[in-house]
């Protein structure tokens, strides 16, 4: 498991795929111990004295995460695994280094130590390493959050309004929801809150020409062809047919006709030249290092290395200065990440505002208030799990004037 390619929620998919013998309580023990142990992992090797083996972080996160005593992993240790699961117990972990402590590499604690007050860091580490809520969006063009909420109590699930996105609901637990009438007949759609407000941001209109330039598998690109009431254009480019297919069902779900999914090249593609300057609004959810998402995708922050966030952020730059050709006079551009890294947000923004001076910075906090959306964002939105409740976002709007 921690030495697979893929996505660590992707792996235990194909797990239980493979083993559909497995009942839900089987599934359920066996998803937890996986991810307790990617979030834990650095700090979970330093109990295993020397000996860092898959079974030894195993049996280190039942018992110091999960605090299985040792009668009740009796069965399955050796003498000399019970010897060394005591003495693992007994670790103090305000002993060990910072980074090893909150369970980061040390390249990742030095980059945040850089750039996040003191004071926040624990706090902010502390929130990456827990699991996220599941979060809901409802799809306004077919329901309203207060009658979605009702349908949830009805069904016995716990659930309530989440405290910024207007269309955000916050479930307790983590129900199975694929075959729910409402996300069958497209009332609901899962979607971080931190990841709605990006729409409300960009904040299209009825009738306009929209561009979602990195659509991957259309989440955002759902949201906002619902605030554009399904009128005008909205084109959702990505370079990945793969991930293009996976929005084709959920847009068949949500009755939406105005999103126009469209395969692209590179940045460069010859499609994005032709609509050069006739767009009104355009959203760049640019590729990123995910480290924003460690809640849901804690593999990433050991896969990650200084040298790949620097190739990302040369990619970061010409997919923005791509997709700002799009933008017409007065017309607005949004760059986003889900990233921590001043590397990839402002570092990327500041870099082409000095290329691209008709573009100018506006306050993403004013814009969410004039839509009663009240939230301490800053002039450039930076959202955070132990601040905000939500995956840690960063967005910068632009106008081009």
């Amino acid at each position: 498991m921690l030495r697979a390619t893929s996505a660590a929620d992707r792996v235990v998919a194909d797990y239980f795929r493979q083993h559909r013998e497995l009942g839900q309580g089987d599934r359920g023990f066996i998803a937890e111990a996986v991810f307790s142990v990617l979030r834990r992992k650095r700090s979970l090797a330093a109990r295993c004295a020397g000996e860092q083996t898959s079974r030894r972080l195993l049996l280190a996160a039942l018992a110091c995460l999960q605090r299985m005593n040792l009668r009740e992993l009796d069965a399955v240790l050796t003498a000399a695994e019970r010897h060394w699961l005591a003495q693992a117990k007994a670790l103090q972990l305000k002993e060990l280094p910072a980074a090893v402590r909150l369970d980061l590499p040390d390249w990742l604690y030095e980059r945040l130590v850089g750039q996040v007050a003191e004071q926040e860091i624990e706090p902010l580490v502390l929130a990456l390493n827990q699991p996220a809520p599941l979060d809901l969006r409802i799809n306004p063009l077919k329901t309203g959050r207060q009658e979605v909420l009702e349908r949830l109590h009805a069904d016995g699930l716990s659930a309530e309004a989440c405290t910024y996105s207007p269309l955000g609901i916050r479930l307790a637990g983590k129900p199975a929801l694929a075959k729910h009438s409402l996300f069958v007949d497209g009332s609901i759609e899962v979607q971080d809150e931190g990841s709605q407000l990006l729409g409300f941001l960009l904040q299209p209109r009825r009738g306009e020409m929209v561009a979602d330039f990195c659509a991957g598998a259309g989440g955002k690109t759902l949201l906002l062809g619902a605030l554009m009431r399904s009128q005008g254009r909205l084109y959702a480019f990505d370079v990945a047919e793969q991930r293009l297919a996976r929005l084709k069902p959920r847009l068949a779900r949500s009755g939406l006709s105005n999103v126009h999914p469209v395969r692209i090249d590179s940045e460069r593609d010859i499609k994005i030249r032709r609509l050069a300057g006739k767009l009104d609004r355009v959203l760049i959810d640019a590729p990123c290092s995910g480290l924003g998402t460690l809640r849901r995708n804690p593999y990433l922050k050991w896969r990650q290395t200084p040298e790949s966030i620097a190739e990302l952020g040369v990619r970061q730059a010409a997919i923005l200065t791509a997709a700002a050709s799009l933008v017409k006079r007065g017309g607005r551009l949004v760059y986003a990440t889900c990233s921590l890294l001043e590397e990839e947000n402002e570092t990327v923004v500041r870099a082409f505002l000095t290329q691209q001076p008709e573009f100018a910075i506006c306050s993403a906090g004013e814009i969410l208030d004039k839509q009663e959306i009240a939230i301490d964002c800053g002039e450039q939105l930076h959202l955070l799990p132990h601040r905000h409740g939500t995956d840690a976002f960063y967005a910068a709007v632009m106008e081009r004037r």
